[in-house]
């Protein structure tokens, strides 16, 4: 299989991830400046989310393995620093949970909707939900702003955590005739 421009970034994002740990959580680079090259890394395996999907889609490179392998980079991503932030003690593990949950059950539902010959669009509340969550996991790694920031951030863990809710409501109530059939 030739790997097209937008499948590599995919790919590098999932190579960033095991780098973005090993520096955030392994003792290996310094407090604080751990969180900022953690949080440069998080920002730069951002970006080739949008990169990859712009290229893609512009220049018809839309390929089944982009299609699988873009999501699920996302979601390993975004998982991979919520569960650190939980080790770190900057966020609760309930609130994980709960987006973690999201994620499978959204997941589970489209399987049953391709299943069913259903593609299921992602809808702005589901980009919302990404860009909300990508900007807390941001602010709270960097912990930027002494107490103000730390008011910022808990502020912004509840905002990602309500769209995190509210998109995933949205997608089943907007799709339910897929679990009837």
């Amino acid at each position: 299989m030739q790997m097209n421009l937008p499948n590599k970034l995919t790919l590098a994002r999932v190579v960033m991830i095991p780098v973005f740990l090993v520096v955030l959580l392994s003792g290996l680079v310094p407090e604080p400046m751990n969180r900022y090259i953690a949080v440069i890394i998080f920002i730069a395996a951002s970006f080739t989310d949008y990169l990859d999907g712009h290229i893609a889609r512009k220049y018809n490179l839309v390929t089944n393995f982009g299609k699988f392998m873009d999501p699920l980079a996302d979601k390993l991503l975004v998982t991979s620093a919520l569960v650190s932030m939980v080790e770190m003690r900057e966020i609760a593990a309930w609130i994980v949970i709960i987006i973690i949950s999201r994620e499978f059950i959204i997941t589970g539902f489209r399987l049953i909707a391709v299943e069913n010959g259903v593609v299921i669009a992602a809808s702005w509340w589901g980009k919302i939900k990404t860009v909300s969550q990508m900007v807390m996991i941001i602010i709270v790694i960097s912990s930027v702003g002494g107490a103000v920031g730390d008011v910022i951030g808990q502020a912004l863990i509840y905002i990602s955590t309500f769209f995190t809710v509210v998109s995933g409501i949205d997608y089943i109530v907007k799709n339910i005739d897929v679990l009837k059939g």
